[in-house]
């Protein structure tokens, strides 16, 4: 019996014309791609603010996996990616504000940039959702 993908998507123009959805879930399994800090308009979020467009990519991140029926307390792997690895402090008081009662394995790898250029970091996360637990 096939297991169909849940998928939600971002409204984001790339969505139709790159063949994108923000979250997708096969089973127990999902995977959020790659996040910015967008605010509602879709203009950048806390521009020049490491820690609050970490922030803003996690409560994206969190919705995303809500509207899968998972949630951040699922994330089992997370990778950011960053413009500058200097501001490591900022990003990691703001992954340490939601994770640290379940901490997931983590990567912080530094980039050279994103596709505009006052976004300093853009997250994936990959969950789990245990099903047994979700049936309790």
């Amino acid at each position: 019996m096939a297991v169909l993908a849940r998928r939600a998507f971002s409204r984001a123009p790339w969505d139709d014309k790159v063949g994108y959805c923000r979250v997708s879930r096969r089973g127990p399994h999902v995977w959020v791609t790659g996040t910015v800090a967008m605010d509602v308009a879709g203009g950048v979020y806390a521009a020049g603010n490491p820690e609050a467009q970490a922030r803003r990519c996690f409560e994206i991140i969190g919705q995303a996996l809500s509207d899968v029926g998972a949630s951040l307390d699922d994330v089992v792997r997370m990778r950011m990616f960053v413009t500058s690895i200097d501001h490591w402090e900022a990003f990691g008081r703001a992954h340490g504000a939601v994770f640290r009662e379940h901490p997931p394995a983590t990567t912080m790898i530094e980039v050279s940039r994103f596709i505009g250029p006052e976004f300093m970091i853009e997250i994936e996360a990959d969950a789990f959702v245990d099903e047994a637990c979700e049936a309790a």
